[in-house]
C-alpha cells in the first residue's frame, strides 16, 4: 500500500465514521433542534466526501468498498476515554461535541496531508478532491467548535 492509498482509505473510513457519529448525536439530542438539524446536514457532507473518495480511489484502482479500513481506528478508539467520566455521565452534549471535534480534526489533518501530497506530486485529481472536500470539513469543525464555546460555560458552571 502506498501513501496515497493509505490517505484515501483513512479519509474514507474517517468520513464514514464522522457521518455515523453525527447521526448518532443528532438522534441522541433530538430535542436540541440546532444540534439535531445541523448534525444531520453535516453528516450528509461526510457521506458525500466518502462517495467522492471512493470514486477518486477507483481511478487509482483502489477499492474502498471491498476492504474496510482499519487505519485511524487507534485515535477513534481513544476518544471516549479522553473526555473523562464526569463529562460522560453529567454532560452528554459536551461529551458528544468533544468526540465530534476530535473526529473532524482527524479528518481535517488527513485532508491537509492529501492536499500537500497532491501538490508535491502535481496530481490534479487528488488536489481537486481535497480542495472540494476539506473546506467543508473545516466548516464542520467550525460549527462543532462554536457549539462547544456556546454551551460549555453554562453547562460547566452548573455542575
Amino acid at each position: 500500500m502506498n501513501g496515497i492509498t493509505l490517505a484515501l482509505r483513512t479519509l474514507h473510513h474517517g468520513e464514514l465514521g464522522l457521518a455515523e457519529h453525527l447521526m448518532a448525536v443528532a438522534e441522541r439530542h433530538r430535542a436540541e433542534h440546532e444540534i439535531h438539524h445541523v448534525a444531520t446536514d453535516l453528516a450528509s457532507w461526510s457521506r458525500d466526501h466518502a462517495r467522492h473518495l471512493a470514486d477518486t480511489a477507483a481511478e487509482y484502482r483502489v477499492s474502498l468498498a471491498d476492504s474496510p479500513d482499519k487505519a485511524g481506528e487507534g485515535l477513534v478508539a481513544l476518544v471516549p476515554g479522553t473526555v473523562g467520566q464526569r463529562l460522560e455521565n453529567d454532560l452528554p452534549v459536551l461529551r458528544d461535541l468533544s468526540e465530534l471535534h476530535l473526529a473532524a480534526t482527524y479528518n481535517s489533518l488527513w485532508w491537509e496531508m492529501l492536499s500537500r501530497t497532491a501538490q508535491a506530486s502535481k496530481d490534479s485529481r487528488l488536489l481537486a478532491l481535497a480542495s472540494s472536500c476539506h473546506p467543508r470539513t473545516l466548516r464542520q469543525l467550525h460549527w462543532i467548535n462554536t457549539m462547544i464555546k456556546n454551551l460549555s460555560p453554562q453547562m460547566l458552571t452548573s455542575l
